[in-house]
């Protein structure tokens, strides 16, 4: 059976690329069945370029087909703040709270009209014998004054999907999975699974 390498060690993130390519007979391995590979640094100035240097790393390691995905929150009226950095805004050692009061500390004058947000994906698709791929998807929606809802994760609190009248983090987990950035950009890499020969 041929494999692909997902650069995660997060479980939930591999469950969702394992129903992806198991339409294609693929194997779907995660870091987690690489103990001895040390952390990537991801160095790059935007998400495509994480995801790649993650992919990259990874496919030559193994020799393999490897996916990589670097995400985070983009907020208009920020600059595109937390961005990049939406893991450790707050600094090292401080956890998604600390981000999260970060975030409401620098929005807390900005007014209505003016919270709109998304959060990004970026997915990067490298292998021995083609040209590495990437592929991005987004979810669209506006940063609240303060948290709502128990489920998810991160951001997910904070964040207002107009279209559900609900935060991410009032969503069930399955209506989350069909919303969110990642599988839109999974959606946006399915063809390109198709079209790549995976030898």
């Amino acid at each position: 059976m041929k494999s692909v390498i997902i650069a995660t060690k997060n479980k939930g993130k591999a469950r969702e690329f394992e129903q992806l390519f198991s339409k294609y007979g693929m194997e779907v391995k995660t870091l987690i069945d690489f103990p001895d590979v040390a952390d990537i640094e991801e160095t790059g100035e935007t998400f495509e370029e994480n995801a790649i240097i993650k992919a990259e790393a990874i496919a030559q390691l193994a020799n393999s087909i490897a996916v990589a995905d670097d995400s985070g929150l983009v907020i208009d009226a920020l600059d595109g703040r937390p961005g990049v950095f939406s893991a450790r805004y707050a600094g090292a050692g401080k956890n998604d709270e600390d981000n999260i009061d970060k975030v409401l500390d620098e929005m807390e004058a900005i007014n209505e009209e003016e919270r709109t947000a998304r959060f990004y994906c970026a997915l990067a698709i490298a292998g021995p014998s083609f040209e590495t791929v990437t592929v991005s998807g987004t979810c669209e929606g506006k940063i609240l004054n303060e948290r709502r809802g128990s489920e998810g994760f991160g951001y997910d609190p904070i964040f207002f999907v107009p279209t559900e009248g609900k935060t991410m983090a009032e969503l069930t987990p399955g209506r989350k999975n069909e919303l969110s950035h990642r599988a839109a950009a999974m959606k946006n890499l399915e063809p390109y699974i198709e079209k790549l020969s995976f030898k």
